[in-house]
């Protein structure tokens, strides 16, 4: 199926303020794998508003984002300012960064992977990363179990956007394990775990506005769905909500 084609940048203040970040679990899991200690060299391919190389700055990494959106990058340094972190950017894509070889102790990539030409994206990868490198993919996303929040917003999404092609994902993305074996990675570990998110119905609402299926709607399909959503909340769920969420990861080494 072909990727639609999205500009994350037109969400990019809904990105910022409402689309969360990993969480410290996530960090102190990759954590026990060499990942995210302080004063490693850290690059965040797709790094849209920085979550992750904000994330490892914060626990003393040097980090670069990585994204070819400008609109991305100007909402991330703003969020870098408010946390009290400095952080590269470089306006690029993951699959020809032009950066040096054999630079990067920790290359990652969070809720992104599957929009990179993946076979180019993994080499690259490899590229940059020194003898002993990791990289890291991973996803944190809501669940659409029967009867959640999630598999109602997504009737709602669907009812604006049949074609959505990314509806029902329980959070898991085993098969991008071989991107990385393929292109010569040592593949180490991989991990999920499950926690619940509590959210605003302001932060869920606008969390979705930025969820692809919508921010590529015309304006007029997102006001609706907005509304269609806020109607939703209103009448069935108690605000603040319980989001459940999958944390996922993959972890493999250069040799």
């Amino acid at each position: 199926m072909p990727r639609p084609v999205v500009d994350f940048g037109a969400a990019a203040d809904d990105y910022g303020r409402h689309r969360p970040g990993f969480p410290d679990e996530f960090f102190d899991h990759v954590e026990r794998h060499g990942v995210g200690r302080a004063g490693q060299h850290v690059l965040d391919l797709g790094t849209g508003t920085g979550t992750l190389a904000r994330g490892f700055a914060l626990r003393g990494c040097r980090s670069v984002g990585l994204d070819p959106s400008p609109r991305m990058i100007e909402q991330a340094r703003a969020l870098d300012r408010a946390a009290g972190v400095t952080i590269e950017y470089v306006e690029a894509g993951a699959e020809a960064t032009e950066l040096p070889s054999a630079s990067f102790d920790v290359v990652c990539a969070g809720q992104c992977w599957h929009w990179f030409e993946r076979e180019r994206a993994a080499a690259e990868v490899v590229r940059l990363l020194h003898p002993g490198g990791i990289a890291l993919i991973a996803y944190f996303t809501y669940l659409s179990e029967p009867g959640s929040l999630g598999a109602a917003t997504e009737a709602v999404v669907l009812k604006h956007n049949p074609t959505w092609p990314f509806a029902g994902s329980d959070g898991r993305a085993v098969g991008f394990v071989a991107d990385l074996t393929t292109a010569g990675l040592h593949h180490l570990d991989t991990f999920e775990f499950d926690l619940d998110v509590v959210i605003s119905h302001e932060a869920w609402r606008g969390r979705l506005r930025a969820c692809n299926g919508v921010l590529t709607l015309s304006p007029e399909s997102i006001a609706a769905f907005d509304a269609d959503l806020a109607a939703l909340l209103a009448r069935d769920y108690p605000d603040p909500v319980s989001v459940r969420h999958r944390v996922f990861g993959i972890v493999a080494q250069k040799e």
